[in-house]
């Protein structure tokens, strides 16, 4: 139990109950049961943030995605409902808003990455309303689905921020769920879609660019490159993209909606940024192999809010939890940091319903697969595993500290 004090000590201080820190949690109770755990985090709700694609898509239930954070807490870990107000390092604790100053001898941070819904001028006051939909957000991801049922015609919009995002396959995929949608309700024919990214290329890795382009011709989805969202206009239903022109020029062009789905823009929480762990984009300065803090030898981090150079997925955070385990254990016996993390991520692109293309990588975008099959091509079978079998494998084997080793090897031949 926590100690009813100003000042509290602990072994092990993970910030963050997201899939980060309850995997590494987990992980660390069953390679030493009796160590003294606690998880920093002030929500009562743990989410299966993948499943939110298919909320969105009208396939899966909003309340299949979520337990309680007392359901998904380790046995033998301590749990404080607070927010962290600031990190001192130097002296080996961390402040809460509530006050209370944590002590601790070894640091995970694990606190996620921050949705900046207001970086969009005009985008909170009519999310969730006007047509304006998001599935970044439980609160808002059940509204996509009823403006798909709704929508009888017109413009559909999607929208990508520049990086850094988590799940940066999300914002396509919606897009081709709704493709799919209107097509089996016969409204293709009077409705335009469009995606626009803020990024120069549709997905990170080059080798799933050309494949991904074909699904959004044979969907009719006009993709637009280099656009960013900068304003929505609720009232009216016109979202302003900015852009350059050949000379490398700014400006703005006004695209009409009668659906828009946004994906926010996306930045290292503020506690972190403005924290002496930060380095200078705002993330959790580690080590990309052995997710050890370069200063700070007894802070390791990992997830969205480290400065990892991968793709920020759960797939990701699967491979960096034992990583980071293992190397915090041997860091505080004296040890030297063997374990060693690839860059491996994975996301599941669901192009279909009943369609889904897994792109697997590791650090520089080399191709990884899992299981013998075309990473490039449509498979059901991967809409399965999806749907139906990740969502199980989270909840009971990634979040109980369980880490089967599932190997990824490179792919030899992208042609």
């Amino acid at each position: 139990m926590v100690q009813d004090t100003d000042v509290l000590e602990y072994e092990v201080v993970i910030v963050g109950g997201g899939s980060a820190g309850i995997s590494v949690a987990a992980s660390l109770l069953k390679r030493q049961p009796g160590l003294d755990v606690v998880i920093i985090d002030p929500a009562d709700r743990h989410y299966y943030q993948p499943a939110f694609t298919l909320v969105g898509g009208g396939t899966y239930d909003l309340a299949s995605t979520h337990r309680s954070m007392h359901d998904v807490l380790p046995k033998g870990a301590s749990w404080i409902r607070a927010a962290v107000e600031s990190f001192d390092p130097d002296n080996n604790a961390l402040s809460l808003q509530n006050g209370r100053v944590v002590h601790y001898v070894s640091l995970v941070v694990a606190v996620g990455i921050k949705l900046d819904w207001e970086h969009v001028e005009g985008l909170t006051e009519t999310l969730g309303k006007n047509g304006v939909c998001s599935n970044y957000s439980p609160d808002t991801v059940n509204y996509t689905w009823q403006c798909l049922q709704e929508f009888s015609g017109g413009n559909a919009i999607f929208t990508q921020p520049p990086p850094p995002l988590k799940c940066a396959g999300a914002p396509q995929k919606i897009a081709y769920l709704a493709a799919d949608h209107l097509r089996r309700k016969g409204l293709d024919g009077n409705s335009t879609l469009k995606f626009y990214s803020g990024g120069g290329a549709l997905f990170s890795v080059p080798d799933f660019v050309p494949p991904l382009e074909r699904v959004a011709q044979r969907h009719g989805i006009e993709v637009l490159l280099s656009h960013n969202l900068v304003a929505v206009d609720g009232e009216r239903q016109v979202a302003t993209f900015e852009t350059k022109n050949d000379e490398g020029e700014a400006y703005r062009v006004e695209q009409p909606f009668d659906l828009l789905h946004v994906t926010p823009h996306q930045c290292a929480p503020d506690v972190v940024r403005n924290s002496p762990l930060a380095d200078a984009a705002g993330w959790v300065d580690v080590d990309k192999g052995t997710t050890q803090h370069v200063r700070y030898p007894n802070v390791f981090s990992l997830g969205d809010a480290s400065s990892l150079p991968t793709s920020k997925t759960a797939a990701a955070v699967r491979k960096q939890a034992p990583v980071t385990v293992k190397n915090l254990l041997a860091q505080r016996e004296g040890g030297s940091l063997a374990a060693g993390y690839d860059g491996y991520t994975s996301c599941p692109l669901v192009t279909d319903y009943g369609k889904v293309m897994i792109a697997e990588f590791v650090y520089n975008g080399v191709v990884t697969p899992t299981l013998p099959l075309n990473p490039f091509k449509e498979s059901r079978f991967y809409w399965v595993v999806k749907k139906y079998l990740l969502p199980s494998f989270y909840w009971n084997t990634m979040l109980k500290g369980k880490e089967p080793d599932i190997a990824h090897k490179p792919l030899k031949n992208t042609t």
